[in-house]
Formats: structure tokens, sequence, C-alpha cells
């Protein structure tokens, strides 16, 4: 019972330290964000009814994703340090860093935002395809290759080939699990990129998805990952106070394209990868929709949503951006609960 309240209070002390944290950095990123004129470039070639939504939106600044992983690398390195110079008590004991938990999705956390934010970059200085940043193409090109990466890490050094599929068992499935991991992590980066399109839809439906898969990595005893997304959470959250509309900054590639790849390694981590169309449910319908769209475009010539992603369908419709939002998200918690629920039942049974 000691063990469980102490590693509760770590995880939730973790969580509300990142918010902190995330919160007190955010005067000085918005500083330099409006200073050297970081700000969205609208596109308009291609999409017209996108455009005609959100042309108000031009020149919000972005990369505001900087707040999450930057507040997560530094209390990890930060708690790291304390415990390797034999800082003792509390706060020595504070270290999420592991290698067979953290050490992956915190590298790919990282490693993803410095591609993001390159991507940003060149969005905002109009390099790159139609001058807006890379294309889908490149994009779906990285994701591949972070997740080669991730999945030989797993394979390799993690020594991993086990799916499972809830109240069924565990299943060997050798080297097909290689190409598992690199669709559920291409997928995973493309679903949040696609949901980031409404003042904080992207960073509320992740907060939920974060915050129910730590829940579900602490019914693991996995606490160091669970204090990994409590983190997460806790910057999210802080992240989202400002995000809200009218938002002050936009998250960005940095952000979408970072948490949208650790999503699908935590998934992984804990071996319910299954559980992605509950917990990341509103991510699969908003990339689902552009799938359709896609494929209803080229074989029948027509169009099924106004526009996609599938919120802007909504707000073509009528509907304000906020109720779009602020319903989206109670689906999303909605699901997620479901998802937890079939875990723990799971797990019970």
């Amino acid at each position: 019972m000691t063990q469980i309240l102490f590693q509760t209070s770590r995880i939730l002390g973790l969580a509300s330290l990142a918010f902190v944290l995330s919160f007190a950095l955010t005067p000085l990123l918005t500083k330099i964000l409006f200073k050297y004129r970081l700000g969205k470039q609208i596109r308009t070639e291609g999409a017209p009814v996108f455009a005609s939504l959100h042309q108000k939106k031009e020149g919000t600044p972005t990369m505001g994703g900087v707040l999450i992983w930057f507040t997560t690398l530094l209390l990890a390195l930060v708690f790291w340090a304390l415990q390797k110079a034999g800082v003792q008590g509390f706060w020595g004991q504070l270290n999420f860093l592991s290698r067979p938990q953290t050490l992956l999705p915190l590298g790919a956390l990282v490693a993803s935002a410095l591609v993001g934010m390159s991507d940003d970059l060149m969005g905002i200085f109009k390099i790159g395809p139609k001058g807006g940043g890379l294309s889908m193409r490149h994009r779906l090109g990285l994701y591949t290759a972070i997740a080669i990466f991730g999945a030989w890490w797993f394979h390799s050094k993690l020594e991993w080939d086990t799916a499972h599929i809830p109240f069924v068992g565990d299943f060997s499935i050798g080297l097909w699990y290689v190409l598992v991991f690199i669709f559920i992590l291409v997928a995973t980066a493309f679903s949040v990129n696609e949901t980031d399109g409404l003042d904080g839809l992207a960073g509320g439906t992740l907060l939920v998805a974060f915050a129910a898969y730590g829940v579900i990595a602490y019914s693991q005893g996995k606490f160091d990952l669970a204090a990994f997304c409590g983190v997460i959470s806790g910057a999210l959250a802080a992240f989202l106070w400002f995000n809200i509309y009218p938002a002050r900054f936009f998250m960005g590639d940095t952000g979408a394209m970072s948490l949208g790849i650790t999503l699908g390694i935590i998934a992984m981590l804990t071996n319910q990868f299954l559980l992605l169309p509950f917990i990341a449910f509103i991510m699969l319908v908003e990339s689902g929709s552009v799938i359709i769209q896609m494929i209803s475009k080229k074989l029948r010539g027509k169009k099924i949503f106004i526009s996609t992603p599938i919120h802007h369908h909504f707000e073509a419709k009528g509907w304000p951006e906020t109720k779009v939002t602020m319903r989206f998200w109670i689906i999303a918690g909605l699901m997620a609960s479901l998802g937890m629920i079939i875990a723990f039942l799971d797990k019970a049974f």
C-alpha cells in the first residue's frame, strides 16, 4: 500500500510540476514567437473551404508544441541528473528515465519534435512544395523512418515480438511485429497531424489519450512510463490553457508530429495498441475522413464531406469552432474511458 501511495503521489506530483513549469515558460515562448514573427501561414490552394473558415488566424504564432516536449525533456534530464548525483529522499526518487520504459519514447519525442520544428519553420518562411513546408508524402516518409528505428529498438534491443489481443491472450508474431509497429506509429502520427486543426482540439484529445495510457501503464506496474505520460499530460494541460479559443499560439508540427509518434510508442510499450481505436477515437475519425474523401474523389469524382478533416466539415455546416472542439472532447473522453474499461477487464479476467 505504501508503494502504491508513493507512486501515485510521484506521478501526480510530476504532472503538476510539468503544468507549472510549462505555464511559467509560456511568456518567454510567446515573446520569442511574436518577436521573430513565427506565425502560421494559412494554405489557400486546393482548400477554399478551409481558407474561408480560418483566414482570420493568419499570423497566429505556431510551434507552441515546444512547451510540451521541452518541459518533458527538461524534467527528465533534471531528475535523472539528481539521481545520478546521489540525491536522496523524495527528490532523488522522481527520476522517470529508464531504459526499458521511457528512454525510447523520450528519444522519439525529441527527435520527431526537431523534425516537426523544421517543417514548421519551412512553412513560416514559405520553403518547400508550394511554400507550405513538407508535403504529406514527405511527412509520411519521415514518420516511417522514425517508426523503423523504433521497431528495430523494440525487436532487437527489447526483444519484443508479442502482440496482445484483449480477452484472448498474447501471441508471438515474429518479424510481423516490426510491420505492425511501423503501421501503428505512422497511422498515429498521421492521425494526430490531421486532428491539429482547431483551437484546443489536438491538445484536448491528446491530453485524454496520454492520461488514459498513463492509467493503463500504472495498472501494469510500469510506473516510470506512467510518470512519463503524467508529465506530458501536465504539459499538455498548460499548453491547452493558452491554446483554447481564441488560441494564443498553435501546436504546430513540432508538437503534433512528436506527440503522435510518442503516443504510438506508448501504445506498443503497454502492449495495448489494439485499444488505440478507442483511446484515440477522434484522431482515428479525423484521419479516416481524409482517407475516405480522397478515395471518393479518386473513384467517384465526388466529395463525401464538405471539407476534411471532418472537424472542418462540421464548421462548414455552421457549427461554431468551440462547439466542434468541445463535443469532440466529450466523445474522446467517453471512448477513452471505454478503452480503459476494456484494459482493466482484460487484466482482471
